[in-house]
């Protein structure tokens, strides 16, 4: 390294992390060796996340609001994530819904919020059916049209659950920077608060008589899919996962650009690269898609990640479990396969 390079964070971290080999990576071996690996890293993950709950009583909850809208009624709802914090989130319910049906939680990223995922635009007119114009494509909406009665909530630090100092910068501001790192400084994580938030509404789910509790799937994009994935691996009630525009390597993604604090978790890379996270989900049923040109989770890497999981889901017995899909994009949400997908698994 030249002398210049020696004074360069970037080139020594760069060095550091192409080192590095995690401890806890998936290796192949018997079912029982598996088993108890999942075990294990089960147990390291909770703690390097922080804060995840111990029991999975139904939350102190609240309905604010019933609408009927086009196809589905939409309820405001409320509920509580540990003391002295709620979560809000719309459940949507097709007309002529039955009862116990398979269910889905939805994640929005990064941008206005849950507003987004539902067809709320930004002046607060519902968008139709069928009509997305943003990244996240409708994508809990899309979750109604297929039957399936659907939670989406407010992941901490965006849209309505903001701090007032993002609120007040507009639309697509949110808190997260401020917010992980006090996260960090109480020795917790923002992806556990989140995937706190996720537990908590998925036990809400349970309470509620239009969902299966047997057959709950999540699904996310970008830092949904983040929680997405991070709470399959630790919550084995979710029977299937849709994870998009985020599956990928840590080294090629959030360590490779400048992405949102809330990706970071201390200590991790020592301990698994993001595509052995795939293990702990396994023999459930995961699908993951991305845009062919997405620009802050490379396709490359992506692909790597892939060819990593079907190696693991192999391994468990359960390959069909696992898919993947490219499209011709960027980062936004897709759901072609994916939806084909959940009405196979769930």
């Amino acid at each position: 390294m030249s002398d210049q390079g020696l004074l360069d964070p970037r080139a020594y971290t760069r060095q550091w992390i192409e080192g590095t080999r995690p401890e806890m990576a998936w290796q192949s071996g018997s079912a029982a060796a598996m088993r108890a690996w999942q075990k294990r890293l089960r147990a390291r993950l909770r703690r390097l996340l922080g804060g995840l709950p111990d029991d999975h009583t139904p939350p102190r909850s609240k309905v604010t609001r019933t609408q009927a809208l086009d196809g589905y009624r939409r309820e405001t709802v409320r509920f509580e994530s540990r003391p002295g914090l709620e979560v809000l989130g719309y459940f949507l319910v097709p007309d002529d819904c039955p009862p116990r049906q398979p269910a889905v939680l939805c994640l929005p990223g990064h941008g206005r919020g849950v507003d987004s995922i539902v067809g709320i635009a930004e002046d607060g007119s519902q968008r139709p059916l069928g009509q997305p114009n943003e990244y996240q494509s409708d994508f809990a909406l899309q979750c109604v049209t297929h039957g399936y009665p659907t939670l989406a909530i407010e992941q901490i630090s965006f849209g309505h659950r903001r701090d007032a100092q993002a609120a007040k910068a507009g639309g697509g501001a949110s808190s997260c920077v401020r917010d992980s790192m006090a996260a960090l400084m109480l020795g917790e994580t923002m992806t556990g608060w989140r995937v706190r938030d996720a537990m908590r509404a998925l036990d809400y789910l349970q309470t509620r008589p239009e969902a299966d509790p047997n057959r709950l799937a999540v699904m996310g994009i970008s830092g949904g899919g983040l929680t997405a994935l991070f709470t399959a691996c630790l919550d084995t009630r979710i029977r299937a996962a849709v994870v998009s525009g985020y599956l990928n390597t840590f080294t090629s993604s959030i360590l490779a650009m400048d992405h949102c604090v809330d990706n970071y978790v201390p200590g991790l890379l020592n301990v698994v690269e993001m595509p052995d996270l795939t293990g702990l989900v396994a023999p459930r049923a995961l699908f993951a898609e991305s845009g062919s040109r997405d620009p802050i989770f490379p396709l490359p890497a992506f692909e790597q990640a892939v060819a990593r999981a079907r190696e693991i889901y192999a391994a468990f017995g359960a390959k069909e479990k696992f898919d993947a899909e490219v499209f011709n994009g960027e980062h936004q949400f897709h759901g072609v396969g994916a939806f084909a997908f959940l009405e196979k698994h769930l």
